[in-house]
């Protein structure tokens, strides 16, 4: 196993190794046939990783663990989607000529070394090195303690892939100490890592922000809420909410605060109960469970809401709900309560959806959709290497273009100031 110091060493000496589009493209695509052809030994590792993690955490947190072919051919496929996607490097973002004749010009160039700490969801390790191989950039892997195994199978997998596509394995590499002195020495690595991603919760991202010397981008927890208006489509907001709690309850794009208009709620209501709770027990489902607020306790059963369901970013079969008198009411409650992240309006008023959407301040705002499609992949970016919840630099999901950056190249012919 090699130590920090060591891979840092490896990634500062690959930084400066310039690669074409085409190379990159090439190695690409080597590493998602990689990817298949490693899949026995991933989905091996994968199984001791889901043994281990059995029984200590939640069966929402096992799903982002597992691994199946399905998920290691769509793996692969995200890797060949950001293959086909626009080379990010070397674009001209402006050019200016000077009045003194000097030409400036302004080039997308990558960042370097950029250093990815995650949790337990395996794919991160495909997508985050596949962004940054295309964006020119070295990656330094640090996963969670429970996924190391299927992260090293993986990481194995795409370096045969650039090894094979006759580039240096070392535009990939994993970091297999799972030791928190590790990842706080990765977060202080000053002058070695050009920039730090942490993925995965609340804990992970405060530590990330709190301790890092080098640039941070603070990423998503998503404490996503959907406003269901009075001029709702009943049947559409039903569907909507379904999919955004349920489809997928641990990821960071899932809903976790539902607001009501009181005038739509005792309707509403009622049906939204029988959809993701009567319903979904008789077909053998995991129902949600409801914390609601006093006025919504009137209308249906549920969990009293306690002063922190509101805040919390469940990642579970668990919804907090709410009822409001208006709009307003609605952006209000969103301003204190959200986390930037994504934020939905249900309506068929154009000016509700008008003040929801200038006056809600998160990365993605949406009306009449569900809030799991802030992803990389559905955005059209590829995939992603997180969804930023700040304002500089990056927002919301990051792709390629959030993984560069920029340098001015000024041609002169013997000037002088």
């Amino acid at each position: 196993m090699q130590t920090l110091n060591e891979l840092l060493a490896a990634a500062a000496a690959e930084k400066n190794t310039v690669l074409t589009g085409a190379q990159r493209n090439a190695a690409l695509m080597a590493m998602a046939d990689a990817l298949e052809a490693h899949m026995d030994d991933i989905l091996a590792a994968n199984r001791l990783d889901m043994e281990h993690a059995r029984g200590t955490c939640s069966t929402v947190m096992l799903d982002r663990l597992a691994l199946s072919a399905d998920r290691i051919r769509s793996m692969a496929k995200g890797v060949r989607d950001v293959a086909a996607l626009p080379d990010p490097v070397g674009r001209v973002l402006k050019t200016n000529v000077l009045p003194n004749g000097l030409v400036v010009e302004k080039k997308a160039a990558p960042m370097g070394v950029v250093a990815i700490i995650y949790e337990s969801r395996p794919n991160v390790t495909s997508d985050a090195a596949a962004l940054a191989v295309k964006s020119g950039n070295v990656c330094v892997l640090r996963s969670g303690h429970q996924a190391l195994g299927s992260a090293a199978a993986i990481v194995a997998a795409l370096r045969d892939g650039l090894t094979r596509a006759g580039l240096s394995p070392d535009r990939v590499l994993l970091v297999e100490d799972p030791s928190r002195a590790a990842a706080q020495a990765l977060m202080t690595a000053t002058g070695k890592v050009d920039l730090l991603i942490p993925r995965g919760g609340a804990g992970l991202i405060r530590t990330c922000v709190e301790n890092a010397t080098v640039p941070c981008i603070e990423t998503g927890t998503g404490i996503c809420h959907i406003y269901v208006d009075d001029s709702a489509d009943i049947e559409k907001a039903l569907n909507i909410i379904e999919n955004a709690k349920t489809s997928r309850p641990s990821v960071c794009n899932a809903e976790e605060v539902l607001l009501v208009h009181k005038d739509i709620a005792p309707v509403f209501l009622p049906k939204l109960y029988d959809r993701l709770v009567t319903d979904r027990a008789a077909a053998g489902k995991q129902a949600v469970e409801f914390r609601v607020d006093e006025a919504a306790g009137r209308i249906i059963p549920g969990t009293p809401a306690s002063d922190v369901d509101f805040d919390t970013e469940f990642l579970d079969y668990i919804l907090a709900v709410g009822i409001v008198d208006s709009v307003e009411e609605a952006i209000a409650h969103i301003g204190a309560h959200s986390t930037h992240h994504s934020d939905a309006i249900l309506t068929q008023n154009d000016a509700h959806a008008q003040a929801f959407t200038d006056r809600v301040d998160s990365a993605a705002v949406y009306v009449n959709a569900s809030t799991r499609f802030t992803d990389g992949g559905e955005f059209g970016l590829g995939c992603e290497m997180g969804i930023s919840t700040q304002k500089l630099h990056a927002r919301g999901p990051m792709g390629l273009e959030e993984l560069t950056t920029y340098k001015y190249i000024v041609r002169g012919d013997g000037h002088t100031r």
